[in-house]
């Protein structure tokens, strides 16, 4: 027969009894659906839990200069930052630059003497996005104002200086150098010295401060599967003639919990899936072999007419196989709903992947298929005069 007549006589049979059909798809379509749900609201979690530990910084790595062999005090190559960023895993890099010798004061007024601690450094305009920074008020530093006299402010430096708001009238005295305040930066959980820090542009700090253009700090993110593997080169990548007077920070504990929780999870979705799959193909093999005992008759008349063992075979199996498939596009749209509603509820990101719908439609044809072999061969081995001969 061709393809479309085989989905014909099969859909023939679901018509006929179409209670059953939907009470057998339904068994189907709930362990799917149980499937892709448990999945989805897992991986809905999991990127709740991946996005707050990475607002932990799980993925960050700095990396500062040492003490050299004779106890002196390290600096970084001028190009480790370019070369720290040429490693593959590295998704991105940031750097600051300590400003020695400059005080910063309110005004001219301030005696010398009361210099609040706090630290003078250059920056790199990515330094936000790397650090996960965020401005309190007014702006960060750019191509153009990193140029010129203009200062971004820590959390605890605009309040020991007094400033609350920053604006084009708002100064404050850096190494004898007037500049303009045009941001201050919210509390930085992931780097807490940039709290007390005036931030100034890497251009500006060259031109006023006669900075040498060497990095104190380089920050960097790095795709979480790969930290481990970043750390053990971070230091030879940064001063290849002298990587042991480089400190690299070392990674998060929070990244293992975190990678220990994804292989926790990974073995709790295939073991359930599992089992959704299995009571799904009982099912739909309990329901075919009950259509066989209850169509003997009919399989008797279609011998008698001519039908072949092969046609009454691949009948029986298409019925097993749209059945299957029908309870499991259901599923995944159940499965998709409960997953959207359930995580809309908890306020997390919905996340089903593609790997679980693909593989929910792709196992339920395989079970559809495995579950109606048997009744197939074995109204496929019925005689004629056997099969009507049945009351």
């Amino acid at each position: 027969m061709a393809p479309r007549d085989v989905a014909r006589v099969g859909a023939a049979g679901l018509r006929t009894r179409p209670a059953r059909a939907l009470l057998s798809a339904l068994g189907v379509a709930i362990g799917i659906a149980a499937m892709v749900a448990v999945v989805g609201i897992s991986s809905s979690s999991r990127e709740q839990l991946d996005r707050q530990l990475a607002a932990l910084g799980t993925n960050l790595l700095t990396v500062s200069p040492g003490q050299t062999v004779e106890g002196g005090d390290a600096k970084l190559p001028a190009e480790a930052e370019a070369m720290i960023s040429r490693i593959g895993p590295v998704t991105a890099v940031s750097a600051t630059g300590a400003i020695r010798n400059a005080r910063v004061y309110r005004s001219d007024r301030i005696p010398k003497v009361e210099t609040n601690g706090l630290a003078v450094m250059a920056a790199r305009t990515s330094l936000p996005r790397t650090v996960g920074a965020a401005l309190r008020a007014g702006a960060w530093l750019n191509g153009a104002t990193g140029r010129y006299p203009a200062a971004v402010l820590g959390v605890s430096a605009a309040e020991r200086l007094g400033i609350g708001r920053p604006s084009p009238d708002v100064t404050i005295l850096v190494g004898g150098e007037r500049f303009t305040v045009i941001g201050v930066l919210d509390e930085v959980a992931l780097a807490p010295e940039l709290d007390t820090a005036v931030l100034i542009g890497w251009n500006v700090a060259a031109d006023l401060f006669r900075f040498d253009g060497r990095a104190t700090t380089v920050y960097t993110r790095s795709r979480d599967s790969q930290v481990e593997a970043v750390h053990a080169v971070l230091a030879a990548t940064a001063d290849p003639e002298s990587p042991g007077d480089v400190a690299v920070s070392r990674p998060s504990d929070a990244l293992a919990a975190r990678q220990a929780a994804d292989t926790a999870l990974k073995g709790l979705l295939l073991g359930l899936g599992a089992v959704a799959l299995l009571v799904g193909g009982i099912g739909v093999a309990n329901t075919m072999v009950i259509s066989v005992l209850e169509r003997r008759a009919e399989i008797g008349l279609r011998r008698s007419l001519g039908a072949t063992r092969g046609q009454i075979r691949v009948q029986f199996l298409a019925e097993s196989l749209l059945l299957s498939v029908l309870g499991g596009v259901g599923g995944v749209l159940l499965g998709i709903t409960v997953t959207a509603a359930y995580t809309a509820h908890q306020s997390w990101p919905t996340v089903v992947p593609v790997w679980a719908t693909a593989g929910a439609l792709a196992a339920t044809t395989l079970i559809g298929g495995v579950a109606g072999l048997y009744p197939a061969i074995r109204a496929a081995r019925l005689s004629p005069t056997e099969a009507l001969a049945t009351p």
